[in-house]
């Protein structure tokens, strides 16, 4: 017994450190976001002398980190709502809609988008997005330019899995709900939609995690000041604030608390649907 016991003590102490590793830069970080610069420089790794906000203050109202927020969360939110209505739909079409000829095909085409580098297409898109309008207007350095790339981007992910799911789903709820006088329509949304809720929470909260700290694209396709998005205000905060390491400190910690939560609060329903899309698929 006690030789079985041993492999699993020292696996446990290893996790628990790791797991240390992993928090250690986190806390440090919180820990600097309540001290002074001076604080930061002389005693790197000491605790703050007080817990004050005054950090966060000027963080919110100075370095506009309260604006980038509201960006963020709007290009964030409209991106996950569309990418996971269309995904819905393409999958409830190639999973449940029975065109053996075709369901296939179209699935193993849009699977391609897993093995494209994202790097790849930089070049294309911004030659794209500058040349596209929306509504008479350049689509080019708006939000809409962000949103539908980022759908774009999140789209074959985003099917598979929910494709995966979907096809568990059994014949019989559709037949009963067919029975009942729905069409096409209503068995999406009456019938396999709620079905599917725990893989469109799980897809919904990864893209959500991924299009919140998206910097590239977000560099690339926005230049006003006042449309960025919370990592590329965060990059023009450290050049105008360069030595103001405890307001960026706090600026950092704003910034990633919604992700934080989100996670946390929200995890269980991550590892649900990824497990049963990859079970049941």
């Amino acid at each position: 017994m006690e030789r079985s016991r041993s492999p699993q003590w020292w696996m446990h102490l290893f996790l628990m450190g790791y797991v240390v590793v992993l928090l250690f830069p986190l806390l440090w970080l919180f820990m600097s976001s309540f001290k002074t610069n001076r604080e930061i420089t002389v005693n790197t790794w000491a605790l703050p002398t007080s817990f004050n906000f005054d950090n966060y203050i000027a963080a919110w109202e100075t370095a506009n980190i309260g604006k980038y927020a509201w960006n963020s969360t709007f290009v964030t939110v409209i991106a996950c709502v569309l990418t996971l209505l269309f995904a819905a739909m393409t999958s409830f079409a190639i999973a449940r809609m029975k065109y053996k000829k075709t369901n296939k095909a179209i699935y193993q085409f849009i699977l391609l988008g897993l093995i494209v580098p994202p790097g790849a297409l930089f070049i294309p898109l911004y030659r794209l997005v500058q040349g596209i309008k929306l509504f008479g207007q350049p689509l080019y350095d708006t939000h809409w330019s962000l949103i539908l790339v980022y759908c774009t981007y999140a789209l074959p992910i985003t099917v598979f899995i929910i494709y995966a799911f979907m096809l568990s789903i059994p014949n019989e709820l559709e037949e009963a709900g067919i029975v009942d006088g729905l069409g096409a329509t209503g068995l999406f949304f009456k019938v396999i939609i709620p079905i599917s809720l725990p893989a469109l929470v799980t897809v919904f909260i990864l893209n959500f995690i991924s299009n919140w700290n998206e910097y590239i694209l977000s560099q690339l396709f926005i230049t006003s000041e006042s449309l960025k998005t919370l990592p590329t205000g965060m990059a023009t905060f450290n050049d105008g604030y360069r030595t103001n390491f405890a307001s960026l400190s706090a600026a950092v910690i704003i910034s990633i608390i919604p992700v934080l939560a989100v996670y946390v609060f929200l995890q269980r329903q991550i590892i649900e649907g990824m497990t049963a899309g990859s079970v049941k698929g």
